[in-house]
């Protein structure tokens, strides 16, 4: 799903706020979770999940194009890991569609 395509559901989800606002609003929660793992904080929504910053230390990697080696800085990398909630919704309706699926 996109930015625009999340914004279409919850306009028609919502039908008496318009689309204007329900993209402003897609935005600024979007921004307020970026700001949040920029000053090094970590973001959870229960029930969603948890955005977090994983460290990765340097390394020597290398050019797939003419076989390299490339030194690669150490960074940090936001990180996605969800929760309880969302990974039994995602099991519970990829079972239904596996079961569907074994049926036809």
């Amino acid at each position: 799903m996109t930015r625009s395509s999340l914004v279409a559901r919850l306009a028609g989800r919502f039908p008496h706020l318009m689309s204007r606002d329900t993209e402003l609003a897609v935005r600024l929660i979007l921004d307020a979770i970026g700001d949040a793992l920029a000053e090094g904080s970590r973001v959870e929504v229960r029930g969603f999940g948890s955005f977090a910053l994983s460290y990765r230390p340097p390394r020597v990697g290398r050019n797939p194009k003419s076989g390299d080696q490339v030194v690669v800085p150490a960074k940090h990398v936001p990180h996605f890991k969800a929760g309880k909630e969302l990974r039994e919704r995602v099991d519970l309706m990829t079972a239904a569609q596996d079961a569907v699926r074994l049926d036809a």
